[in-house]
């Protein structure tokens, strides 16, 4: 994973990480749904190895999070001193995003296992031994 790929979880670790503050857009009342990678590829296995079945069907993690909460546990993982900086909500930006994972679960046997904290946990450590 890149430092500088523009997604917002490991854009709030690299920044807490730096010690910077923590730009979020708008008031950070809209929700994500973060789906760690082995989970992603653990379901994208089952879907490839399913006779039978080509999909398409949702891999994610339903558990909504805003991104006001994302920002202050990455706070409080890392030992932060970063503050949270409001911008601009941009127009496009989605309210909600929660993946309705019915159709994985039925035909795949598939859900997430990883909690975000524990995904969380193993991104900063990454970041931690990864940044210049």
């Amino acid at each position: 994973m890149h430092p500088n790929d523009g997604r917002v979880v490991s854009n709030f670790i690299v920044q807490a990480l730096k010690g910077n503050d923590i730009t979020v857009y708008g008031d950070g009342s809209q929700t994500r749904s973060f789906c760690y990678v082995d989970d992603n590829i653990e379901g994208m296995m089952r879907l490839m190895n399913k006779d039978g079945f080509l999909g398409p069907v949702n891999i994610g993690n339903p558990g909504e999070f805003t991104i006001k909460e994302l920002a202050e546990k990455v706070i409080a993982m890392t030992e932060s001193k970063s503050k949270l900086i409001f911008n601009p909500l941009p127009s496009d930006d989605p309210k909600q995003r929660k993946p309705d994972i019915t159709l994985a679960s039925k035909e795949l046997g598939w859900k997430p296992t990883i909690a975000l904290e524990d995904g969380l946990k193993k991104t900063i450590e990454y970041f931690k031994n990864n940044l210049d």
